[in-house]
């Protein structure tokens, strides 16, 4: 059993009540909610008369259903605005802060909430979407939870939950040139598999971990989900606090060295005891990119799609399911694989940092002729300091389309969606069968950089070529 790691002291620090069976009553420091999966919770809510317990603890924010080429109200889908107006009138009934289009602070979820300086080393964090593990970045600890556990932590402010095992992931060295967060958790699903997680928290350490920037962090901890794991997090430090510091929603300067000392002292011990650890050399990291069905099944840029008896056994199956959904033989190397549209953003891959490093591939370069190709930042926030440094403008030049904040294509509860069955290259999270909104589209998974070669070449491309 871990001891002395920062999961067991935040654990400890929340914990309510033991509960008979042996799970825990723990404390939520921060719920976040948007328009998808709060509705029900509210009207369970609403059913049994109770209030919500702390609505300064609950933050909102519209992502999933918006559209990304006009947010004007009301929107041409009537679903999508009934579930906006929905949520606009459970905030204002329950004093809950509500980041609504237009408000400068609007984005996805994961995306606002760090930059707003809401998300802080030691909390616990709870939202109803898978990667909410994104928050882990900081030093907390953040699950995604489903709707009925939503209306728990609006009606108590607490979870009952079981505690975790903690895996450490150490990672050697420093990542080259050309490869980047998103490439370094794809490489390591890809390793260990998509279900190797489950009944772990993932701590993110080494020395590769410890000079990746906050946003490369937040990359990294949100696809600790893909990889089974209920949480990931990094340890504070100092690259987290410079982050933090001066944000809208961060300690107040009269406070803040007191705040840095409490979350330093959080971190976990030198001493501190795993329950499993696994060791990777970033150095040996090449550009990934899935070629199956699911977030594990990724390669090398430079490798060839694995052939079935190079898999284990128990893997076969599903990749002779992914073989035929993908339309790719084994044995086929992965790049020059034809593309039909490049989508950069989502909660993975939508901040500024992200759209710096597609830009930077971008720039004087234009897409290749009969590819759709779009940029979706992350946030208002985003998008007006990508503006501001000119990045729209690259984008446009190169013959991307430049969009509105939102989750976009990542899951396709939007008008953005893939049509029959393009493949498309793509900044996101998961490659699931229809997950890009149709039932037949296809998804490789890369980094941004890679998506933005992906566009220019038309096909699979190493971005290392282009640099």
């Amino acid at each position: 059993m871990s001891s002395g790691t920062l999961y067991d002291k935040v654990w400890d620090l929340h914990c309510v009540a033991d509960l008979p069976g042996g799970a825990t009553q723990l404390f939520i420091g921060l719920h976040l909610i948007h328009e998808v999966t709060s509705p029900q919770a509210f009207a369970a809510l609403d059913d049994k008369g109770l209030p919500v317990r702390c609505p300064e603890r609950t933050v909102a924010t519209v992502d999933h259903i918006v559209p990304t080429i006009s947010q004007e109200r009301p929107f041409s889908d009537p679903l999508a605005e009934e579930m906006l107006s929905t949520l606009e009138r459970n905030c204002a009934r329950h004093g809950i802060t509500l980041n609504g289009l237009g408000s400068g602070r609007q984005g996805i979820v994961h995306v606002i909430a760090p930059e707003l300086g809401l998300t802080q080393p030691g909390m616990t964090v709870a939202c109803g979407d898978s990667h909410t593990s994104t928050h882990g970045a900081f030093g907390a600890i953040a699950f995604g939870i489903g709707t009925s556990q939503v209306r728990d932590v609006l009606a108590s402010q607490s979870l009952a939950m079981s505690k975790l095992k903690v895996r450490r992931i150490w990672v050697e060295n420093r990542l080259a040139d050309g490869v980047f967060a998103k490439d370094l958790i794809l490489h390591v699903i890809r390793t260990l598999g998509v279900k190797a997680g489950v009944g772990y928290a993932y701590e993110f350490a080494g020395p590769a971990i410890e000079v990746l920037s906050m946003e490369e962090r937040m990359t990294l901890c949100n696809m600790a989900i893909e990889g089974g794991a209920r949480c990931g997090y990094v340890n504070p430090d100092q690259i987290t606090f410079d982050y933090l510091q001066g944000r809208a929603e961060a300690p107040s300067a009269e406070i803040w060295d007191r705040a840095v000392a409490w979350w330093s002292s959080l971190a976990s011990d030198p001493d501190a005891s795993f329950d499993d650890e696994i060791r990777f050399d970033a150095a040996a990291i090449a550009p990934t990119v899935t070629w199956g069905i699911t977030p594990g099944q990724g390669i090398g840029v430079d490798e060839r799609v694995p052939i079935s008896e190079q898999l284990d056994p128990a893997d076969r199956p599903i990749a002779e399911e992914a073989y035929r959904y993908m339309d790719l033989a084994p044995g086929q190397p992965i790049e020059g694989v034809p593309v039909d549209v490049c989508f950069i953003g989502s909660c993975t891959n939508g901040r500024l940092s992200d759209l710096q490093a597609a830009a930077a591939v971008a720039r004087g370069r234009h897409v290749a002729e009969g590819i759709k190709a779009f940029v979706v930042p992350g946030s208002e926030q985003v998008a007006r300091a990508a503006i501001k440094e000119g990045l729209d403008q690259v984008f446009r030049d190169a013959g991307f389309e430049w969009r509105e904040p939102g989750c976009s294509m990542c899951l396709a509860m939007n008008p953005d969606r893939l049509e029959g069955s393009q493949i498309s290259a793509s900044s996101s999270n998961r490659n699931f069968k229809g997950r890009q909104g149709s039932a037949s589209g296809r998804t490789l998974l890369m980094s941004p950089a890679m998506v933005a070669a992906a566009a220019i070449a038309g096909r699979v491309s190493d971005v290392r070529q282009l640099s």
